[in-house]
């Protein structure tokens, strides 16, 4: 934790650009806070710009399934330290309720808008030997049934990560955070109301769902001089995971039942 609280309060993001797609909202706005807080020079891009600005984070309007726009948006910024690719989501929706073509859709904005963006700012980001921060999602190591194509594509994006921090090495480190559960301002989609939420929240070891502030502080940790030697890895952001069905299924008491 030493190393982590010197790297961190030693400014080593402060003066730094940082672009965070999707940054407009939920976890994207908690990251693109925690990094103007940290100091540095932070954009959001997006579809469309945030209800409510946001302090220290200007706003570039991007639909990142546009290859040309996105290639155009990189290629006119004077530098950049940190792209964080946070851009994506999906529907709750069956694999059986719609055709292909709607479920590569959802593989599209999560696998392929991360790597369209990731390779337009390569050339920045090899000149700064900068970083790049994918958010990724538990739902892409353990089944998803009603989000099936966003967990392939997150399963995806961390292969992604590992492969790209291989070649782009050592000039760019890149890392992954696969993130839990979190409680944003549409929370209430997935888990219900209040009760639903509390619900979700009593399976998490930690005892609640993730804060967008508490990705964001993982962003900034993996982004930062702290983290000089991490690359290529994959940092768990979920409360300690989610409690085994079995454990509640089980008819079988405690220790005491079973013998060496």
């Amino acid at each position: 934790m030493e190393n982590l609280a010197r790297g961190t309060a030693d400014g080593s993001l402060r003066g730094r650009t940082v672009v965070v797609t999707g940054g407009t909202r939920g976890v994207g706005a908690g990251i693109a806070r925690a990094f103007a807080d940290a100091g540095a020079h932070v954009t959001a891009c997006a579809r469309r710009p945030p209800e409510r600005p946001l302090d220290g984070v200007g706003f570039t309007p991007l639909d990142l399934r546009d290859p040309p726009a996105v290639r155009a948006f990189f290629d006119a910024l004077p530098r950049l330290d940190v792209l964080v690719n946070n851009a994506g989501g999906t529907p709750h929706r069956r694999l059986a309720e719609a055709d292909a073509e709607r479920h590569a859709r959802v593989i599209e904005l999560n696998l392929l808008t991360p790597l369209t963006a990731s390779l337009a700012a390569y050339a920045h980001l090899r000149r700064a030997r900068g970083s790049v921060v994918m958010i990724g999602s538990v739902s892409g190591g353990r089944p998803s049934p009603g989000s099936a194509a966003y967990g392939a594509a997150k399963a995806g994006l961390e292969s992604l990560a590992r492969s790209m921090a291989a070649e782009w090495a050592p000039e760019v480190r890149v890392n992954t955070l696969v993130v839990g559960m979190v409680r944003t301002e549409l929370a209430h989609l997935h888990y219900g109301g209040r009760d639903g939420v509390d619900a979700v929240s009593r399976t998490v070891p930690l005892g609640r769902l993730a804060t967008p502030s508490d990705v964001g502080a993982a962003a900034l940790f993996l982004a930062s001089d702290a983290a000089a030697y991490v690359s290529g890895a994959s940092l768990l952001v979920h409360g300690g995971g989610e409690r085994p069905a079995f454990l509640d299924a089980a008819t079988a008491g405690g220790p005491s039942d079973q013998e060496d």
